[in-house]
């Protein structure tokens, strides 16, 4: 019989499930002894305290390879998810829904695939019930546990995307730059208003190669300093995948500064901008000054700063169809600047108040202060496409 592990109140606690599977002829086979082959494993493992709790969850796939994944599960108790990496997740009621962040999407039999959640509750929090993969049940109480054990080697997990920019629009090394000055399809621009922010091709400092852009960013309103890309982003997609190797001297300040900037449609041209403020990562919508996260305590504590003094991974997507954003530094998705569509509190349901679907159409690199700030800011192998592309 299926084996539940207790849960000790406010302790971390592992749920771990492997037992039977609606019998689908065409999607399972009956082993000989004619008991039903389990097709998943789902660990949950929590962190739970007073009022909150972190999940981490790894699914195991036991049936056929598939292309994507699908997890479902029912809380029985009152939590509620609040923000997810390396999944989305949403939740209607008791019924949680996670779908795999495209580059994990694959699971060959044996395959495993990790993500995890936060959330909140306030009375109780059981361990979840009812988990199923792609619609097939990983197991139920009173379940028969499989005739054949789940592997006792651990597979290999699924990686995420290769960092060769494949057939994206952009992928820059900057290493056809011959001046010191950008050109060929890079170009100095300042949006808005000139002032003594510069932007130079640096020979001294790159992530790989020889070369890498480096802007000069001063604090104020008028010292806009960018470097256009000539490429029409308009139809790439419908998912854009960015990625950039970004270096830079002085943390992230409490006010609002920006070193990517996008020209969006959806807002009549104006910017669709990454950036900081608090001291953290964030998104900006220049059109109503929308941030995501929203700019409070807890809003702030899910995003992330950006390491001074070292390379640093950037990557971003953004569904030019459903409107959803994720953002990585490095592997880790920062749980901060992820839109799914379902308003999160301190979140994003400011971001979704607009509820257009953002559709960037060129990317500038720069620096864009709008008070103080000043900083030096590299960028290196940057590149953009219609598919995930890693560091």
């Amino acid at each position: 019989m299926l084996t539940r592990v207790p849960r000790l109140p406010r302790r971390p606690w592992t749920a771990v499930l492997a037992a039977v599977a609606l019998v689908v002829p065409v999607l399972m086979a009956m082993p000989a002894s004619g008991a039903a082959a389990a097709t998943c494993r789902v660990d949950y493992t929590v962190d739970a305290w007073a009022d909150g709790y972190t999940a981490q969850v790894k699914i195991t796939n036991l049936g056929p390879a598939v292309t994507d994944w699908r997890l479902t599960w029912t809380y029985t108790g009152d939590q509620q998810v609040t923000s997810a990496w390396n999944a989305t997740v949403t939740q209607t009621g008791a019924s949680v829904v996670a779908v795999d962040a495209g580059w994990n999407g694959a699971l060959s039999t044996g395959g495993t695939a990790e993500f995890g959640l936060q959330g909140t509750w306030r009375s109780a929090d059981p361990a979840p019930e009812d988990f199923a993969l792609n619609g097939l049940s990983c197991g139920e109480d009173g379940g028969t546990p499989p005739t054949t054990p789940p592997p006792t080697t651990p597979p290999p997990t699924t990686e995420p995307p290769a960092a060769e920019c494949g057939d994206a629009v952009i992928c820059s090394g900057f290493e056809d730059q011959t001046g010191s000055e950008p050109s060929g399809d890079w170009r100095f621009t300042a949006p808005d208003c000139r002032g003594t922010g510069t932007a130079t091709v640096d020979s001294a400092v790159a992530h790989e190669g020889g070369t890498s852009l480096r802007v000069d960013g001063r604090a104020g309103y008028c010292n806009h300093a960018f470097v256009t890309h000539a490429a029409d982003l308009s139809a790439v997609g419908p998912v854009m995948y960015v990625r950039m190797w970004v270096r830079h001297t002085t943390a992230l300040p409490v006010s609002h500064v920006t070193f990517v900037s996008m020209p969006d449609s959806a807002q009549g041209g104006r910017a669709l901008r990454v950036g900081g403020q608090n001291g953290a990562l964030q998104w900006n919508r220049e059109s109503d000054d929308a941030t995501l996260p929203a700019q409070s305590p807890a809003g702030v504590a899910l995003s992330s700063p950006l390491p001074t003094d070292g390379w640093q991974c950037l990557r971003f997507a953004v569904d030019t169809s459903a409107g959803h954003l994720d953002t990585w530094l490095g592997d880790e998705r920062i749980p901060g600047l992820h839109a799914d569509g379902v308003p999160t509190q301190d979140v994003d349901q400011q971001w979704l108040a607009r509820g257009t679907a953002p559709r960037p159409t060129a990317l500038r690199l720069g620096w864009e202060s709008y008070a103080t700030g000043d900083d030096t800011v590299w960028f290196d192998d940057v590149a953009v496409g219609s598919a995930p592309i890693g560091c």
